[in-house]
C-alpha cells in the first residue's frame, strides 16, 4: 500500500509540477509577448508552490530521503540505534500531527468560516490550505508506517 501511495503522490506532484511550468510560461508569455500578464497566472503559480512544497515534504518523508543530520545514528548500533530511530519517527509524527494536521485543520476551518476567497482566481482559500492537514496525515503514515533502520534505507 504504502508504494502505491508513494507511486500516486508522485504522479500528482509531476503534474502539479506541469502544470505550474505552463502556468508561468504563459505568465512571461503574456507579459513579454501580449504586454500585460493575465492577472491569474501569478496566484495560481503562488498556490501550486505551496501544494508542491508541502506534498514534496510528505513524498520525501515516505521515500525516506529527507534532510537529516546522522551523526548520532552513525555512533550507535544494535536496540540503542533502533530505539533512537523510533524515537526520532515518533517526534517527526508528534511534529506533523500538531502543527500540520491540527494546526492546519484549524487554518482550513477558520478560512472557511470566514469565507475567505483569492484575488484573482476566487478559489476558496480553505481549499488552497486544505494540503496542509493532508501532508501532515502523509507525514504521519509514511513515519509510522516505516520499516527498518532510515539511515540504512539512504545508504
Amino acid at each position: 500500500m504504502r508504494n502505491n501511495i508513494n507511486k500516486y503522490v508522485g504522479y500528482f506532484l509531476a503534474l502539479l509540477m506541469a502544470v505550474m511550468t505552463v502556468d508561468v510560461l504563459w505568465g512571461v508569455f503574456t507579459r513579454y509577448i501580449v504586454g500585460s500578464q493575465s492577472p491569474w497566472t501569478e496566484e495560481l503559480a503562488r498556490f501550486l508552490l505551496i501544494w508542491i512544497g508541502l506534498l514534496g515534504a510528505a513524498y520525501v518523508a515516505g521515500q525516506n530521503q529527507h534532510l537529516a543530520i546522522d551523526i548520532l545514528p552513525e555512533r550507535l548500533e544494535g536496540a540503542a540505534k533502533q530505539r533512537l530511530q523510533w524515537a526520532i519517527r515518533l517526534l517527526v509524527a508528534g511534529f506533523a500531527a500538531t502543527v500540520l494536521v491540527a494546526g492546519g485543520a484549524r487554518l482550513v476551518y477558520i478560512t472557511y468560516k470566514l469565507g475567505q476567497y483569492s484575488a484573482a482566481l476566487q478559489v476558496p482559500l480553505s481549499v488552497v490550505y486544505s494540503i496542509v492537514p493532508v501532508s501532515g496525515l502523509l507525514i504521519i503514515y509514511y513515519k509510522l508506517a516505516e520499516r527498518g533502520a532510515p539511515a540504512e534505507a539512504q545508504a
